[in-house]
C-alpha cells in the first residue's frame, strides 16, 4: 500500500470508530446542534441572535455536550461556546431515542 492508501484506510477507521461512539452515546442526549464546522449532541443549549455591523450573528451555548471530530481525543466537553455568522440547526431528539 502506499502511504496515501495507508491514510485514506486509517481515516475510514478513524470514522467508522467515531460513528460507533455516536450511536452508542446518541441516548444520552436530549438535543442535536449542527454548525457549519461542527456537529454536537447536548443536554442544554441556548442559541442567542446578535446584530452588528448590519450581520446577524448567532451565539450558542451548549452544556453537557459531545462533539463529532475524529482528530479530538477528548470528544466529551461540560461547556461549548460557538460563535457564528452562519446557520445553526437545533433539534430535539424524539423521546424513543432519549
Amino acid at each position: 500500500m502506499s502511504a496515501e492508501e495507508d491514510l485514506d484506510q486509517f481515516e475510514a477507521e478513524i470514522e467508522l470508530a467515531l460513528y460507533q461512539e455516536y450511536r452508542a452515546v446518541l441516548p444520552m442526549f436530549r438535543w442535536v446542534v449542527e454548525t457549519e464546522r461542527r456537529f454536537y449532541l447536548a443536554n442544554d443549549v441556548k442559541v442567542t441572535p446578535h446584530e452588528g455591523a448590519g450581520a446577524t450573528y448567532f451565539e450558542v451555548e451548549l452544556g453537557d455536550a459531545w462533539v463529532w471530530d475524529m482528530y479530538r481525543p477528548a470528544r466529551f466537553v461540560t461547556s461549548v461556546r460557538v460563535v457564528t455568522f452562519r446557520d445553526v440547526n437545533v433539534e430535539a431528539l424524539p423521546e424513543k431515542d432519549l
